[in-house]
């Protein structure tokens, strides 16, 4: 279980969550358990981070492969700040008032995934409802650095669901990231205990979108399962997500951050997890994660490379 108070231990990380009561937790099975993360190679990673000041999801969100991640030097880059304006009931990162935004944030990103040697990069960020664009300028901005200093890399951007912000979409695709992922997280009828923030269709539309804007750009989005959602949802969203022309889907385990989370309703079996795979191909995805701890940025260079193999052999 992660802490609840943030790094300066003042204050609670989710003030929002601060007074709920503590929610039973189920004991983690043996496919789900991970190392601790102490090779040399996640050393070096977390001192390149620390060095060019900047904030990974793979730390904030409390992901389960950041070991295996950072030994291999794939960072997820969380931009934007690290506080977010919204408060989903499923997620480890700070909630509360961001403070301004960094203008030379983009360019240490650059420097960063240059000195990480990154041919695949995947970029973040938290939900700014604070901003008139929410934050989709600043996308651009970042992936117009990493091209001038890693012209090679490819780039994946994860976005927010820019909520009332018409048009914000349309910023971030012109910059011509290879990847456009937005994750729907969870079953439409979960969203209100899950994600209360956040308006199914309007994901949807967003993915929708940026296939209009550009009908060449790989578009991505992931769910989490273990929540409390059915098999016929999951297969329900597999069907609109390819009606909005979506070409990879990852499928994880929900892990619950801290006992002031929602509560894992169940763990998935990694058979259940095989099941949806092949299901997910017969509907058309061209590429598929799907496994216990299965995650957006997870091998995500790996899986691009597939993606774009898988797109042209269509061809």
């Amino acid at each position: 279980m992660a802490v609840v108070l943030d790094i300066n231990g003042l204050r609670p990380r989710h003030p929002e969550k601060a007074h709920r009561p503590d929610s039973a937790t189920l004991p983690k099975p043996d496919w789900i358990r991970v190392k601790a993360p102490v090779s040399p190679g996640y050393l070096s990673t977390r001192d390149i981070v620390r060095a060019h000041k900047l904030v990974t999801v793979c730390e904030e969100a409390g992901c389960p492969n950041i070991g295996e991640c950072w030994e291999k030097k794939h960072a997820t880059f969380m931009i934007l700040g690290d506080t977010c304006t919204r408060a989903c009931a499923f997620c480890n990162v700070k909630t509360g008032l961001p403070e301004v935004l960094d203008a030379l944030e983009p360019e240490r990103v650059g420097e960063a995934t240059a000195k990480l040697g990154l041919a695949h990069v995947v970029v973040t960020s938290v939900d700014r409802d604070d901003l008139a664009d929410g934050g989709a300028e600043h996308f651009a901005r970042t992936i117009r650095a990493i091209r001038t200093q890693c012209p090679q890399t490819t780039i994946e951007v994860l976005t927010p669901d820019f909520l009332r912000k018409g048009g914000s979409e349309e910023i971030v695709v012109r910059a011509k990231p290879d990847v456009f992922n937005h994750n729907l997280e969870t079953v439409p009828s979960l969203y209100l205990k899950v994600r209360p923030g956040a308006r199914y269709f309007n994901s949807l539309r967003l993915l929708q979108r940026v296939k209009e804007i550009d009908p060449a750009m790989f578009t991505k989005s992931g769910i989490m399962v273990g929540l409390g959602e059915e098999r016929n949802e999951v297969l329900q969203v597999m069907d609109d997500l390819r009606a909005a022309g979506v070409d990879f889907l990852t499928i994880g385990q929900y892990l619950q951050p801290t006992r002031k989370h929602h509560p894992i309703a169940r763990f998935v079996t990694p058979d259940e997890f095989k099941s949806y795979e092949t299901v997910a191909y017969t509907k058309g995805f061209l590429m598929v994660s799907s496994s216990p701890l299965t995650r957006s940025s997870h091998h995500a260079g790996e899986d691009f490379a597939r993606l774009r193999a898988a797109r042209e052999s269509k061809r």
